[in-house]
């Protein structure tokens, strides 16, 4: 184990499935966070609270230090424990499938699916605090890196940055995801919290969640019609990336397709 900034890189060594190491993990510890619009942020929606956030207190867990790529998922479905998400075939922006994208996040999961694989590898998807928390790796800050974004910082559409696509912002000029870990990792050791891929919580969403969390109950309702998404993505703009920016999805995509959404795992210190 090795100290990152008074955390802790915890490299998993145990089971190989299919060629696949098990993926590594950080340790959060436990202690509050100010958690929701951060100060002067004005872009902040109703449902991120008041600026300045509202002190939530979150135990400490375990986080993977990467979006779950697609070769990690495709491990999950050989030994039967996943199912196939739409893929590649699909649609084009799928990245199971796709060749040469074994280490892009996997993404166009609904969240059973991306449920499914953190339970295969002992763990769940992580509480929305947790999420924040880790995201903001002890900024207060919109972005951990600061009040702006763009394409040095995160794999997003920054209206600006283009790529070997013409005319095509989306993805910094790509129009997809990039391979996982193609920006600096924030504080904490975690990669590609802001952009590359949105990412599912175990949370239902609720508009006055904030308050829940920060009256101790970060499990918040347990039932709804949308789940809570975080983080940005390849094709969302700068707002949606800021730390406190809470998008939701209907956890089965139906006819849709969930090209932005990705997913890691959390877990609970043993």
């Amino acid at each position: 184990m090795t100290k990152l900034h008074g955390f802790v890189f915890v490299v998993i060594t145990g089971a190989v499935t299919s060629g696949v190491a098990a993926a590594e993990k950080v340790l959060i510890d436990a202690g509050p966070f100010q958690m929701g619009c951060s100060v002067g942020d004005t872009a902040c929606e109703n449902d991120e609270g008041t600026s300045g956030g509202v002190s939530v207190s979150v135990p400490a867990f375990m986080m993977d230090s990467h979006e779950v790529s697609v070769k990690e998922y495709m491990a999950c479905i050989e030994a039967g424990k996943c199912q196939r998400p739409k893929d590649h075939q699909r649609n084009k922006y799928c990245n199971v499938g796709a060749e040469d994208r074994g280490e892009h996040p996997a993404n166009c999961v609904d969240w059973q699916e991306a449920l499914d694989y953190c339970s295969w590898q002992g763990g769940r998807l992580p509480y929305e605090a947790e999420w924040e928390k880790a995201a903001r790796a002890n900024s207060l800050s919109r972005y951990p890196w600061g009040e702006v974004v763009s394409c040095k910082h995160a794999i997003l559409d920054d209206g600006v940055t283009m790529g070997s696509v013409a005319d095509e912002p989306d993805g910094c000029g790509e129009d997809r995801t990039w391979p996982r870990g193609s920006r600096q990792a924030n504080a904490y050791g975690l990669f590609d919290m802001h952009g590359n891929a949105g990412e599912w919580t175990m949370n239902w969403y609720a508009k006055d969640a904030l308050q829940r969390y920060a009256n101790g109950d970060l499990y918040g309702p347990n039932q709804g019609r949308q789940r809570v998404v975080r983080g940005g993505s390849w094709d969302e703009n700068v707002n949606n990336l800021r730390s406190s920016f809470r998008n939701v999805k209907p956890p089965v995509s139906g006819r849709s397709i969930y090209g932005s959404i990705g997913f890691r795992c959390a877990y609970d210190p043993k």
